[in-house]
């Protein structure tokens, strides 16, 4: 089975949507645009019912097949968000929205399901329902557990769930996936350092926050290096070192940290949030100052269900063929809402070559239109496999 010829057809009208969602990008839930577009496209298709509204901005849209005998139930996603940077690729599609942009390919994620959509309303060469669902705020806003806490899985009776995000750097059409933890849980973290302010030239009369951070920012990687199994993973990034001054000759009286910590595992997660909390305070008592860390669970462990992620890499396998799938790559420690999904419902995450493209999020990068049959073509072979007309 490999790419459907259909897309072929639909390549350079799948092309087109996918640069107007390109040229106007929008962030978080705020997706109003997107998501008035996926749904008039979704209706145009003729789906069976169309939703909107789901997890404040998200869209869903239910193909029946033409068969109901199975009484399966798949879900597939698609993000729809862009990221609030400056585009610098100087693309004639490039964004015409300041401060904001698609450098993540959430748009060809976006249209490619449009794409297989509208060839599965055509076709319906299925038993039992696909569930195509569009969600916002992805990057940071935690869309995919607005749309489950909105009722999503049981509203419209998803039993699976099915993600794709592209990856740079990668041949275009290769698909790359594992079963269980694919991507990394994401927490935040702030912490404030208080001391006592004074003169740059009196250090003796203040105990400078500004030296208690900078020691706590070092001894927080003795986490990593020292508590965690070698064996393990985990990352804690301090991203932010920010003082109430902006003179050059006063000690300021405030410090405040903030980062990230990423693992795959829930064990050491809790191990990472409790070692944190001790060394960030017994190292400012160490020297005569106060912090206090205030820690955030964001996205959860994106853990891919193991008979789902052996279907897909199938899947793939059959569209582009068994050499250009990676059935055991190893994990990433970004992080993915489609968790909250893969939480609620089995399901895999799978990622497709983007090519030889800038990284995502950065401000050169852009989505590769090459992968677009392909893209389609597993969404579409995905829901036909999975559900046989008999």
């Amino acid at each position: 089975m490999p790419v459907i010829n259909r897309f072929a057809d639909l390549h350079p009208v799948i092309t087109d949507w996918r640069r107007d969602i390109h040229q106007h990008p929008e962030i978080d839930f705020d997706t109003h645009r997107t998501s008035a577009l996926v749904a008039d496209k979704l209706r145009a298709f003729g789906l069976d019912e169309v939703a909107t509204g789901i997890g404040r901005t998200g869209v869903v849209g239910v193909i029946r097949g033409r068969a109901h005998g199975s009484g399966r139930v798949i879900g597939l996603r698609a993000d729809m968000d862009a990221l609030p940077m400056t585009e610098a690729t100087g693309l004639p599609h490039a964004s015409r929205t300041a401060g904001a942009m698609h450098a993540c390919g959430h748009d060809g994620h976006t249209a490619m399901l449009l794409g297989a959509a509208q060839y599965l309303a055509e076709t319906r060469n299925f038993d039992g329902t696909a569930v195509v669902i569009f969600q916002p705020a992805e990057e940071g806003g935690g869309g995919g557990r607005e749309m489950v806490e909105d009722g999503m899985m049981d509203r419209f009776g998803v039993q699976e769930v099915y993600g794709m995000h592209n990856m740079p750097g990668t041949p275009v059409g290769d698909f790359m996936i594992r079963p269980g933890p694919l991507m990394a849980a994401s927490d935040t973290f702030t912490i404030h350092v208080t001391g006592r302010g004074g003169h740059g030239a009196m250090p003796h009369f203040c105990v400078d926050p500004v030296v208690v951070a900078s020691q706590i920012v070092l001894a927080l990687q003795s986490i990593v290096a020292r508590d965690i199994d070698p064996l393990k993973s985990g990352v804690i990034s301090v991203t932010s070192f920010r003082t109430e001054s902006k003179a050059f000759n006063v000690i300021p009286e405030k410090v405040e940290l903030r980062g990230t910590a990423r693992t795959l595992d829930p064990a050491i997660q809790d191990l990472v949030e409790a070692r944190m909390g001790e060394v960030v305070t017994h190292t400012a008592q160490a020297f005569g100052a106060a912090a206090e860390l205030t820690y955030q669970r964001n996205y959860p462990v994106t853990r891919n269900s193991e008979a789902q992620t052996e279907f897909a890499a199938r899947i793939a396998a059959e569209v582009v063929g068994p050499a250009r799938v990676d059935a055991d790559t190893p994990p990433l420690m970004g992080a993915e809402d489609f968790s909250f999904m893969l939480n609620a419902r089995p399901g895999a995450f799978i990622f497709v070559g983007n090519g030889d493209t800038a990284n995502v999020h950065h401000p050169k990068y852009d989505f590769n239109d090459e992968l677009i049959p392909v893209g389609c073509s597993y969404w579409a072979r995905l829901v036909e496999t999975a559900m046989p007309v008999s």
